[in-house]
């Protein structure tokens, strides 16, 4: 598939991308690293959650500019990299050398991900549905999901009086 320059130069500015995967709900943001014209995510235990994208084949892929706003989104065939191979031996010590806050060494890192994570390529595949002139104008945020923490809390106690200036 040939590069689109939009999406190269996007996503190698990107640290963080939103992805959605079909029949998995809305779209989440992830950490990733752009690699030789494909984007890599590591999802599992004791990395980020990414719903439905280790079974997936397909996705969207969404990055953000330097003004905040998103500027692309672009479809992906989504495929495993698997433990073992000469692609994971050139990409999962890229990653691990890329993941903030991780705890151990890079190697510790590489051996937990082949063990117990799934580390996924998405690669281009075709034109960004939305760049440009066709990226829509609303904000298309969602309203937030019911939750009991919207009611209006007890006071705390207070032992003594507190005077009132």
């Amino acid at each position: 598939m040939e590069q689109v320059p939009l999406v190269d130069e996007a996503m190698k500015k990107a640290a963080v991308a939103w992805l959605t995967v079909p029949g998995a709900g809305p779209a989440y943001a992830v950490w990733c690293v752009w690699i030789d014209g494909a984007l890599y995510v590591v999802s599992g235990p004791g990395e980020q959650v990414a719903p439905g994208l280790a079974e997936a084949t397909t996705a969207y892929v969404t990055a953000r500019g330097d003004h905040g706003g998103r500027i692309v989104t672009w479809p992906a065939e989504v495929s495993r990299i698997t433990f073992g191979t000469d692609e994971w031996d050139a990409v999962a010590t890229q990653l691990a050398g890329k993941r903030l806050n991780a705890r151990g060494a890079t190697e510790e890192i590489v051996t937990r991900w082949a063990a117990e994570c799934v580390v996924s390529r998405l690669a281009p595949a075709g034109a960004p549905t939305e760049a440009g002139s066709t990226l829509p104008d609303a904000s298309l945020a969602a309203p937030p999901p019911p939750t009991p923490a919207a009611r209006t809390p007890r006071r705390p106690f207070r032992l003594h009086r507190v005077r009132k200036r």
